[in-house]
């Protein structure tokens, strides 16, 4: 959905696997969400050495297609990829494009949850969702992940509502509950709390009206 977080924790997971030294690569498939795709730290992410694949036009096409050469992350086994996924049915039909290919190697396929927002308010509406992600991508989700946030009014509280809220939705459905996610100034008071292995991510995204020009934002992409 709209708001759960997933562009924020892939820009951070590829950040933090390339910091290990890992050969990384980051491709933006979020098509249904335009205002909050990982394409806008693309030069952060590549001067930390991740490769990133994203629409064409650069991702600023309003009616982006997918990445040409998104075909090139499966022939290099060394190479560990993160799908950012458009975030309801339409986005995770895309992922159906590849499954010949996803069915060839190993792979993840986490579920963000944000208990904050409307959408995500029951385990039945969360569970319906997965459903028809999991049948249009035609995968499985291997994993949940707790993104629960309310943005910059985030509390300690909202993240550990959100952790005992999403571990009996992965308890339900019998997943793991991989990460749950907030950011790094949660870290130290949330140690020893948390049923999900805590993530601490740093923000990177933020709205396109609040950048500038020459850094991709909205204006530029009206003029061109």
């Amino acid at each position: 959905h709209y708001g759960t977080g997933k562009p924020e924790l892939a820009v951070n997971l590829a950040l933090a696997m390339a910091g290990e030294g890992r050969k990384t690569a980051l491709v933006d498939l979020d098509i249904v969400n335009p205002y909050f795709r990982s394409y806008e730290r693309r030069a952060r992410l590549e001067a930390s050495g991740v490769r990133v694949l994203v629409t064409s036009q650069g991702g600023k096409a309003d009616t982006p297609a997918l990445p040409a050469d998104i075909m090139s992350v499966f022939l290099d086994p060394n190479l560990q990829t993160i799908i950012d996924l458009g975030g309801d049915p339409i986005g995770a039909r895309v992922l159906g494009y590849y499954k010949d290919r996803l069915d060839q190697v190993p792979y993840d396929f986490w579920f963000a949850v944000n208990q904050k927002r409307p959408e995500n308010k029951t385990p039945e509406q969360v569970m319906a969702y997965l459903q028809e992600t999991q049948r249009l991508s035609r995968q499985k989700i291997t994993g949940l992940v707790n993104t629960s946030h309310l943005g910059s009014e985030t509390s300690l509280d909202d993240i550990l509502s959100g952790d005992a809220y999403v571990a009996e939705l992965a308890e339900a459905l019998d997943l793991p509950l991989v990460y749950t996610v907030g950011e790094r100034r949660f870290q130290e008071d949330l140690q020893g709390q948390t049923k999900g292995p805590f993530f601490p991510i740093d923000l990177y995204m933020v709205k396109p009206w609040e950048l500038g020009p020459a850094e991709g934002g909205l204006f530029e992409w009206q003029v061109e």
